[in-house]
């Protein structure tokens, strides 16, 4: 829905994620490892947007394949790798962000293999093609509010803090959509001005339940998460097209990346101007300050 998908498309991207999430349910009672997982997870998607173009249904197979690709993002690692790195803790960001090169090289080997055999089929898939967006922002918020439920929900949140992320996906849409669709600012700077009040309103949340900041913030970074840039770039590589697909993966990095260091910032922020915690806790800021 937020990448212009109509009824049909909501229906198949979340039949093709949920068939993932139990392919994956089944190789992991194999004792197969994460990256296998990640890589069988995202056929299902990328299978159903690629029979429907096959069979000549009338539907926006890119927003089928974007869709079912949400789910698998790694936003959780990716946010808590760079935000230890952002605060002094090398040794354990350069290990979470590995496993997050890692299910992402799993995400793409899987999409690949099926665009693959799929374009040898026939299937006619323009990587050219913008996704459209819905000229009712009341919609784009309900999908944004709708899809952070459903990553808490994934996430096995617990039942107190799926409300309040609700909420933080919903106002994190909201501050991307009225910057780049509105103001027309670059995607990037959107996004992570969006991820920096998620940060900074998880932050607040936390310290009002007493809580760690990340069950308020990983679901609700759920919409500005680069499905799209990441479908598009694997589709011209899978057309050899190499130049314009690794110009679109570098996109999904950056955008990434920005999500990643503006739920940092805005915790920062909180923790500057609120004082939150104590000197003790923080001794890798200061032993970093003016190097």
């Amino acid at each position: 829905m937020l990448v212009g998908g109509d009824l049909l498309v909501f229906v198949a991207a979340a039949l093709g994620a949920m068939l993932g999430d139990r392919l994956a349910w089944l190789c992991a009672g194999r004792g197969l490892p994460e990256f296998y997982q990640f890589t069988v997870a995202a056929m299902p998607p990328a299978a159903i947007g690629v029979t429907l173009t096959l069979v000549h249904v009338d539907v926006n197979a890119s927003a089928v394949i974007t869709g079912g690709l949400f789910a698998l993002l790694p936003g959780r690692a990716l946010v808590a790798g760079v935000q230890d790195g952002l605060t002094g803790f090398y040794i354990t960001a350069s290990a979470r962000l590995l496993e997050v090169l890692y299910f992402f090289v799993g995400i793409v080997a899987g999409v690949l293999l099926v665009l693959y055999f799929g374009v040898q089929l026939g299937a006619r898939l323009n990587p050219d093609a913008a996704l459209g967006v819905s000229d009712e922002p009341v919609l784009l918020i309900g999908a944004s509010m709708l899809l952070s439920l459903a990553f808490a929900v994934l996430l096995q949140q617990e039942r107190s803090t799926v409300m309040w992320v609700t909420l933080n996906g919903g106002v994190a849409w909201i501050v991307y959509g009225a910057m780049h669709y509105a103001g027309e600012i670059s995607p990037v700077a959107s996004t992570a001005a969006a991820a920096g009040l998620v940060g900074l309103f998880g932050q607040l949340l936390s310290r009002y339940q007493f809580a760690s900041a990340l069950p308020y913030t990983t679901a609700a970074i759920g919409p500005l998460l680069p499905g799209s840039a990441t479908y598009f770039g694997l589709l011209a590589i899978a057309q050899n097209e190499i130049d314009e697909g690794l110009v679109s993966l570098s996109k999904a990095v950056a955008l990434a990346m920005a999500i990643a260091i503006g739920v940092n910032l805005g915790s920062e922020i909180s923790r500057m101007f609120l004082r939150i915690g104590s000197a003790e806790k923080r001794r890798a800021a200061k032993r970093t300050r003016g190097f």
